[in-house]
């Protein structure tokens, strides 16, 4: 069997608090888009994991995919697997690439074996292998509050925009995103900006990590402002970065624009 998980992008992103756990509450808009990885799951005599595609993919016992299969193994008694994992998305690119793969084997395993497992049952499961995987499982726009896995309905009017990805070769940790942060509970909050039309989003609609990493990383300051310039009705970094996306009426031409960087494009 064969899914492909895809990624998403943060429209705003307000961190709000530090809790007594060490995490930090946010707010923030989760919305899917089509850039994509691919995982196979087939029966095998004895459980395998497999990669290939992207380099850089670390130790693959520490794999997400895997955690994800032994969560499911230890819980249902599940028969081995051989499962292959063809990595697209950038790695450390504030998309969520690594959180859709570790979701996506939940899905897989669950229609692959029967176990009959409601969408709410994989939430939870995802949600202990990491913050934002609980929002793959389901992949349909929501509000995200907590520590990113708690959500609330949300209608944002999108649909047939054109979206521009542009992943800049540079890898942001999370630890490195989160040491430049001064969390705060802003006047308005971000559910209430994103009721107002796109075209202000500009002013109002703000990633809390661009205060900081665009002063350290001169380059995706640029990369904003050229999606702008390029003719962006709403442009931003994704997560804690380094992804910068531009929200387009038309569908920009973007011939002799970000040379040697990792771009995609695609309809909302």
């Amino acid at each position: 069997m064969v899914l492909f998980p895809g990624a998403k992008i943060n429209i705003g992103l307000r961190i709000i608090e530090k809790r007594p756990d060490g995490y930090h509450n946010l707010e923030s808009c989760f919305y899917p888009v089509g850039w994509t990885d691919l995982l196979e799951s087939v029966p095998a005599s004895a459980f395998q994991f497999t990669a290939a595609g992207l380099p850089g993919m670390g130790d693959p016992a520490a794999n997400l995919c895997v955690k994800a299969y032994n969560l499911l193994r230890a819980a249902h008694d599940l028969p081995p697997v051989h499962l292959h994992l063809h990595k697209v998305v950038p790695i450390g690119a504030g998309l969520g690439g690594g959180s859709a793969d570790a979701a996506a084997t939940l899905r897989l395993l669950n229609e692959q074996f029967e176990l009959g497992l409601a969408p709410t049952q994989l939430e939870d499961y995802a949600r202990t292998l990491g913050s934002d995987c609980a929002f793959f499982i389901r992949n349909q726009p929501v509000y995200g509050l907590g520590k990113g896995d708690v959500f609330e309905a949300i209608e944002l009017p999108l649909s047939g925009y054109d979206a521009v990805l542009v992943y800049p070769n540079l890898a942001i940790s999370t630890a490195e995103a989160y040491a430049g942060v001064r969390p705060r509970r802003p006047e308005i909050s971000l559910r209430e900006a994103l009721r107002t039309p796109i075209t202000q989003w500009r002013d109002t609609v703000h990633n809390d990590f661009e205060d900081s990493l665009f002063s350290k990383y001169s380059l995706l300051r640029e990369i904003k402002e050229k999606l702008y310039e390029l003719g962006a009705v709403y442009a931003s970094m994704s997560g804690s970065g380094s992804t910068l996306y531009g929200i387009f009426a038309q569908p920009p031409d973007l011939e002799n624009h970000f040379s040697g960087y990792r771009v995609w494009q695609g309809t909302l």
